[in-house]
């Protein structure tokens, strides 16, 4: 084999790769990311094929313990990556020979770069799922105890970002909690279908060395094998799949923000973010900017852009293994850094939002967001829905032209609308009395809140346990 030529299949070539297409199909820039978990896929593999007498127990020891070596050089910044040896996987393999000699090369033995490097992924992507789950898990805990806090704090709720009805700040950050509840959910069943071992498919069809793919799966902390090698060197469902999760984790995560920006501004003065989440503006003293939720809200569309990338790289794809696959990496490690990332903001950040209590009060009680419980009293009265309906309007046009809320008119301006309505409708025109009443699973009463918030913490360590 000339020394020109890459020395995984050099055998095959008489001149050596282009320098511009060695560069433009190297992936070790990126790959090398892998390193930890390629080394941990090579111990056991070396494990295994010592165990059914591939390997000698002595050839096992130097493959590993030179591996162990290299993962340190790693570590310290001491190791040399090499672009002509393309990947991750060779620049490693190359330099075990260069330590160990020629026992380096029969590591190879009973694989395929195909089956490592898919492998490689899942190992990765189990770790980092792992990471995130942690970090949803702490949002999700300080949004059910602030949630609690403010189970008694009235705020407006809105369809069509109008006043609709008053509700409680705590019963809408638990809206919040279920949005994350689901996605946990989702993160935690991709994770199992992200833990099965495409190790011992070798290239394409499986090897003729008898390798025991159930001892190196147990070694790796997999669930199973994979049960079709075809499938398994070429499968990036779960890299489709987390980055689905991460996409409806991030719609979710903007939304909130989007809610954040509104309320930290003037016109609705709702809440204050802690300095440590804002920043200045350059030209105007007075700014405080709620960057970390516009800059979440902005990274949703850099996940949706990795999700449709990585669709589009599978669709067109016959099996099994192609170059097309060495694409996935940067969609998913991206994907996976900007979802912690944005995890980890939130988490910090959620549990540290204050309430401008005041201020949520008055914009409940200026939008006549109690005028459902007018109607709602009539009914109760006997009068019709639809009747009710037209009364309370009627009322309201009243309001707007004097100025006054459904709470503020008296028994006798209430009155030239309906003689049905008589003095216990107070009762229902409060805030308090409004929000009091939805007690029922589900509904904003302060207590229901907090019977739900306790509700959520079970289910959350329920899950936790599970996991």
């Amino acid at each position: 084999m000339s020394q020109a030529t890459n020395q995984s299949w050099g055998g095959r070539f008489s001149e050596p790769t282009d320098a511009f297409v060695a560069r433009f199909t190297a992936s070790v820039n990126f790959d090398q990311r892998l390193a930890r978990q390629d080394i941990q896929g090579s111990i056991a593999h070396a494990t295994m094929l010592a165990r059914v007498g591939v390997l000698t127990e002595e050839e096992r020891d130097a493959i590993i313990n030179g591996l162990t070596d290299i993962q340190g050089e790693i570590e310290r910044g001491e190791f040399q990556w090499s672009v002509p040896l393309e990947d991750v996987h060779m620049n490693i393999e190359a330099r075990l020979t260069d330590k160990i000699g020629i026992t380096g090369k029969k590591l190879h033995t009973g694989r395929s770069r195909n089956d490592q490097v898919a492998t490689d992924i899942r190992l990765f992507m189990r770790d980092e799922i792992d990471v995130i789950e942690a970090e949803l898990t702490r949002l999700r805990d300080g949004m059910i105890e602030l949630a609690e806090r403010e189970a008694d704090t009235i705020m407006p709720g809105f369809t069509h970002l109008q006043t609709a009805q008053p509700v409680t700040f705590g019963h809408h950050l638990l809206a919040w909690q279920e949005m994350l509840a689901r996605d946990h959910e989702r993160l935690l069943d991709c994770r199992k279908r992200v833990n099965v071992m495409p190790l011992g498919s070798a290239a394409l069809a499986g090897t003729t060395y008898p390798i025991d793919r159930h001892v190196t799966a147990e070694l790796l902390g997999f669930d199973r094998p994979a049960e079709n090698s075809l499938d398994a060197v070429s499968d990036r469902d779960f890299a489709i799949e987390f980055t689905s999760f991460a996409s409806i984790l991030l719609m979710h995560l903007s939304r909130m923000s989007e809610e954040l920006v509104l309320w930290t501004s003037a016109q609705f003065n709702f809440i204050d973010l802690p300095d440590r989440f804002c920043t200045g503006s350059s030209i105007m003293p007075q700014k405080k900017n709620p960057d970390v939720p516009e800059l979440v809200r902005g990274k949703t569309g850099r996940v949706y852009g990795h999700l449709m990338a990585l669709l589009t790289l599978m669709k067109s794809q016959p099996l099994a293994y192609n170059k097309d696959n060495q694409e996935d990496k940067e969609p998913l490690f991206d994907a996976v850094d900007t979802v912690r990332d944005c995890l980890k903001a939130f988490a910090d950040m959620v549990p540290a939002i204050e309430p401008k209590k005041e201020s949520m009060y008055e914009a409940a009680r200026r939008g006549f967001s109690t005028a459902t419980d007018l109607a709602d009293y009539l009914v109760r009265k006997g009068v019709a829905f639809r009747d009710a309906h037209e009364i309370v309007g009627l009322s309201v046009a009243y309001g707007l032209k004097t100025k006054k809320d459904l709470s503020e008119m008296t028994l006798e301006e209430l009155q030239q609308f309906s003689d049905i309505i008589e003095q216990d409708v107070f009762e229902v025109l409060t805030l308090e009395g409004s929000v009091a009443a939805r007690n029922h699973i589900g509904g904003t009463a302060p207590d229901q809140v907090r019977a739900a918030a306790n509700r959520a913490r079970e289910a959350l360590a329920a899950l936790k346990g599970a996991s």
